[in-house]
């Protein structure tokens, strides 16, 4: 087992801040309506969720041009007004904002649209439900209340028919159809569910939580047992048909088997392998990723990444909710991963085969606080947010290189491949 280095020139009740399926369809064969659009009439867009303004941005994944900025919180004041009403429900808003948001209302975490690019489904944590929201009108066609009092992470099926939603605080994730928001099904999770991202197939579910990352310790403190504030942090498979849980690790305990004693059990953001034998995964308070055998359920490589200056100057508790890095994806080839460094403000494409590769492409300071990494269409282009700096970084895997740079609204977090109707889009063109 190594432990392998590489060079770069380079609070509450909750949780936040995933590599997720495409939200519409790949298509290949272009209409005559639109260059960028498929046989389907859809163009493929991604969606930027601006969490602190309560707005998505919709970027065209080719041209990297603004189309349109979507307001996802049009009820708010309908919204606010329930909140002042419930004690509960405003004891849980205001310690969302205070703690989790840094002293902002969270408006949108997760979107993904439909298949039709007609709808697009957004998760708003400090309202704690999900919303259809039809593209044509910009008005909510559906509400899902959550269980609990913060909606998180989503995901959508490989088929484009179905979503799945964290629920903060309720220790489950809900599966809800996409097109009405009818609940369909729950599995279990544990403290805080974070990430779920599906199988190619759609058969599994890798999910995982992240526990009570808002407690201010870190593992050292605690060496050689385990941190006991955090509470159920696991990373688990899921059967997708049974929707039962078929395996599940505590990967604390599995880094310590190994030899890597003292580390976090929290898995932030994940990569899964195109063959989906090997999960990279991010750990609460460390600046790299795990190299993780699905198969065999041990570790094989723990990796560092180096720090920069200014996190090397913070105590752990200054970390944003324990994350060192959040931001993960893997190119098509399975040869490159984008990092995003967010507490060492860096992007960097890591070669899995040889991450202390000095050639590596990285940038000794990209911007405030790189929240998030996703795959454009085709896993050809890898796109951060560079959330300090409401501008969202686009990478080529191929070139190792920033190909744009795009300024969105305030705080981007979590972007998202989807569609748009071509219909829809001239009307918003015009």
């Amino acid at each position: 087992m190594r432990r392998a280095a590489t060079v770069l020139t380079a609070t509450l009740l909750l949780a936040a801040a995933a590599v997720s399926a495409p939200a519409s369809a790949a298509v290949q064969t272009k209409a005559q309506t639109d260059p960028g659009a498929g046989a389907t009439g859809v163009r493929q867009v991604m969606y930027v969720g601006n969490n602190w303004d309560g707005a998505a941005d919709v970027i065209d994944a080719s041209t990297y041009q603004k189309i349109k900025r979507l307001n996802v919180i049009p009820d708010k004041r309908e919204r606010l007004a329930e909140i002042y009403r419930d004690p509960v429900r405003l004891a849980f808003f205001l310690a969302i904002r205070q703690a989790v948001g840094e002293g902002h209302d969270q408006y949108v975490d997760d979107m993904f649209s439909t298949r039709d690019g007609r709808l697009v489904a957004v998760s708003r944590p400090s309202f704690a439900d999900v919303v259809g929201i039809d593209l044509a009108s910009e008005q909510i066609v559906w509400r899902f209340p959550m269980h609990g009092q913060r909606a998180d992470h989503m995901n959508v099926s490989p088929d484009g028919a179905r979503l799945l939603v964290s629920d903060s605080t309720a220790n489950h994730v809900d599966e809800l159809d996409i097109a009405t928001g009818k609940p369909l099904r729950q599995f279990e999770s544990g403290d805080t569910p974070h990430e779920s991202n599906y199988s190619r197939d759609g058969s599994r579910i890798f999910h995982a939580s992240i526990g009570r990352i808002y407690t201010p310790t870190d593992p050292s403190q605690f060496c050689p047992l385990s941190d006991p504030t955090k509470g159920d942090q696991r990373f688990q498979i899921v059967d997708n048909p049974s929707f039962q849980i078929v395996k599940q690790w505590d990967i604390g305990q599995k880094l310590a088997e190994a030899g890597f004693e003292c580390m976090s059990s929290a898995v932030r953001p994940m990569a899964i392998s195109p063959d989906e034998k090997t999960a990279y995964l991010q750990i609460s308070f460390f600046h790299g990723y795990v190299v993780f055998d699905l198969e065999q359920g041990v570790v094989k490589d723990v990796v560092d990444l180096p720090q920069s200056e200014h996190s090397k100057s913070l105590r752990k508790d200054e970390y944003v909710l324990n994350s060192a890095h959040h931001g993960l994806a893997i190119s098509a080839d399975g040869r490159q991963l984008c990092v995003a460094g967010t507490m060492d403000d860096y992007v960097g494409l890591v070669r899995v085969a040889a991450p202390d590769d000095r050639k590596l492409f990285a940038l000794p300071h990209v911007g405030d606080r790189p929240y998030w990494a996703e795959n454009g269409p085709g896993d050809q282009h890898c796109w951060v947010s560079i959330a300090g700096d409401d501008r969202v970084n686009v990478y080529h895997y191929a070139s190792r290189a920033k190909v744009a740079s795009i300024p969105v609204g305030y705080h981007p977090q979590r972007i998202r491949e989807g569609g748009v109707a071509v219909d829809i889009l001239k009307d918003w063109r015009a």
